[in-house]
């Protein structure tokens, strides 16, 4: 502190002054735009003062107290050493091997992960021998549980690079039913390739999958990974499954696709974990997406407070997503530590998560 002033972010990572007078109010705004948009239940006022406080913390660095550390699972955070700089990585000349095995050895972390690049079950298909050699023989020489990751990625399943009519050429056209009906056969197609890829790993030993980046093409695409999930936890039943969503709101791109009798479109984090554990998965992460404009405090207290209201109402573990542009995180290729270690403390102390 400096002061009144406290040194911060804003949501794109600048650094700033920030008066603290000004960083409560935001505390209270970023909690108040949850509830209003959410339904749920605004921060009370001490856990306000708490975050507060974490925020104006004056070391680069903070912490949680010895005994309240939590589980980390990740997607992909291993290729972060042979990835190139675009990707925020080390651009190493190594293979993803030893990459997992550099990590995990050097860093200790609670699991591993391993996937392709292009992290998407549609091109894993395609290369499915390949992947069930690469993922048996890293099994074999890790200690941590080891996920295999990928997106379900409902985009790719649309013309021009994939098989279906686009619903983005058909929706400005007023094809309004053609472009569901085009979004239901995709996803159905893409369930498939999901269950085929997941066996197919599962057959080699696979300890978790993980469905990262959940819903990004909208409500289609976040039912196709449940219908996924669905079928793997009947063939599949001792891999664990994590579903790790793409944003704070199921985009009804379709708008009247139901799982379970829930319309899926509209979902918020805390509604989002009801199907999740409904299809069998094991693991929810919840994403809180972040506005640029507006403050560090602003967006951590609109994280925690969707986070706090989808702990409370989830029946399995809840690993919040903490990367970049998600959860309070700012919108940077490379994190700010500050910002992720405040960030991280938040959701412990006071979002109640089980993981990150």
């Amino acid at each position: 502190m400096k002061g009144d002033k406290i040194l911060t972010r804003m949501g794109d990572g600048e650094r700033v002054w920030m008066a603290i007078e000004q960083a409560r109010e935001d505390v209270a705004l970023g909690s108040q735009d949850a509830g209003k948009k959410g339904n749920i239940a605004e921060l009370c006022a001490e856990d306000q003062e708490r975050l507060l406080a974490i925020l104006a913390e004056p070391g680069r660095i903070v912490s949680v107290s010895p005994g309240e550390e939590v589980v980390v699972t990740d997607d992909g955070a291993a290729l972060i050493l042979c990835s190139g700089s675009t990707d925020g990585g080390s651009g190493l000349a190594i293979d993803r091997q030893p990459a997992i095995l550099a990590y995990e050895r050097t860093f200790a972390p609670d699991t591993v992960s391993t996937g392709i690049h292009d992290y998407s079950f549609k091109p894993v298909k395609a290369i499915m021998s390949n992947e069930r050699q690469a993922y048996a023989s890293t099994v074999l020489l890790t200690t941590a549980p080891l996920f295999y990751g990928s997106q379900p990625n409902l985009g790719l399943y649309f013309q021009p690079d994939g098989p279906h009519p686009n619903p983005a050429e058909l929706l400005p056209k007023g094809d309004v039913q053609g472009a569901r009906q085009s979004q239901e056969e995709a996803a159905a197609h893409l369930t498939r390739d999901m269950v085929f890829v997941g066996e197919s790993l599962y057959e080699m030993g696979c300890e978790g999958l993980n469905f990262d980046t959940a819903g990004s093409a909208g409500d289609a695409d976040f039912y196709a990974a449940l219908m996924a999930i669905e079928q793997l936890k009947m063939s599949a039943p001792n891999m664990a499954i994590e579903v790790g969503m793409a944003g704070e709101f199921v985009l009804g791109m379709h708008g009247q696709i139901v799982y379970r009798g829930e319309r899926l479109a509209g979902m918020f984090p805390h509604q989002q974990v009801k199907m999740a554990e409904a299809a069998g998965a094991d693991i929810f992460g919840p994403a809180v997406n972040v506005n640029t404009s507006r403050s560090f405090a602003w967006n951590l207290a609109r994280a925690v407070t969707f986070v706090k209201a989808t702990v409370e109402a989830a029946g399995i573990p809840v690993h919040a997503n903490v990367g970049m542009g998600v959860c309070g995180v700012p919108m940077c290729v490379e994190t700010p530590i500050d910002c992720v270690t405040r960030t991280t403390k938040a959701l412990v102390q006071i979002g109640k998560i089980d993981g990150l």
